[in-house]
């Protein structure tokens, strides 16, 4: 299992957040530049930027710092790293939904690992995840109960899938799931990029009275593979920024709450 400091979040500092966010926008900015731009030395930056690399969030080169070409799927700490404060605000909004002594369904993701952060002060939840990173973070928790999912673990994030995954997950009904998505879309709702993420979030809304979506802005123009749920199975889908107004009149059509954070 992952230790606590590797997976709570990236842990960085305001200074290091905003440079990976300058990163994420330009792509690629020099050591000098970023320096200037966040007013401290070179040397400083050349610090952080090895720890960031180091946890392949950056990549450095020559005197410049590259963001990572985008992928479908990159690794967990990189989509942790990117819309850091956005998700952040997400997550604290999911946690003021949620009540002590809730029982709850979380998938595995970059943002629920934030929701998951954000749920540490509550009390008494009785918690149902794949996620082997969430399971850690909430298991400490004053009362809590945390069944942690088997079945075949994936290296990025130490998330459980497959057949004997969704049999144990199938076995709870709770009052409330938080899922994660790669992609919302207006036609086919909910998406991810494996089959196996698509098969536990299926079981989950099914198992769930209520089910809670966790997406930054960015997934109302990002692209998915496989339709997960459809957008009249979600009762409330917190964002941080409006979204589209077609989009907007497609959730509200399919009667689904929005709460921007």
């Amino acid at each position: 299992m992952a230790n606590d400091d590797a997976w709570t979040s990236l842990r960085l500092n305001p200074r290091q957040e905003e440079l990976v966010e300058r990163l994420r926008r330009d792509r690629m900015l020099s050591v000098s530049a970023l320096a200037e731009a966040l007013q401290v030395s070179t040397e400083t930056i050349r610090r952080d930027v090895r720890g960031l690399a180091a946890k392949g969030v950056v990549v450095k080169q020559h005197g410049n710092v590259l963001w990572p070409e985008n992928r479908d799927d990159e690794p967990l700490q990189r989509r942790m790293a990117a819309n850091m404060g956005a998700k952040k605000r997400i997550a604290q909004a999911i946690a003021k939904e949620i009540k002590d002594g809730e029982s709850l369904l979380i998938d595995s993701g970059s943002t629920t690992m934030y929701v998951a952060e954000a749920l540490r002060g509550h009390r008494n939840l009785t918690v149902v995840t794949i996620s082997a990173p969430i399971a850690q973070l909430l298991a400490p928790g004053e009362g809590n109960r945390v069944f942690l999912a088997g079945g075949e673990v994936r290296a990025d994030d130490c998330a459980a899938y497959g057949p004997a995954c969704l049999a144990y997950l199938a076995q709870f009904s709770a009052e409330t799931a938080i899922l994660s998505a790669a992609a919302i879309s207006r036609e086919f709702g909910v998406m991810d990029h494996h089959m196996c993420e698509v098969e536990v979030c299926r079981v989950l809304v099914e198992r769930a009275e209520r089910v809670i979506v966790a997406a930054d802005h960015s997934k109302f123009s990002a692209k998915g593979l496989i339709a997960a749920c459809a957008l009249a199975e979600i009762d409330l889908l917190v964002t941080d920024a409006s979204p589209p107004a077609e989009m907007a009149a497609t959730l509200e059509s399919a009667d689904v709450e929005l709460l921007v954070a």
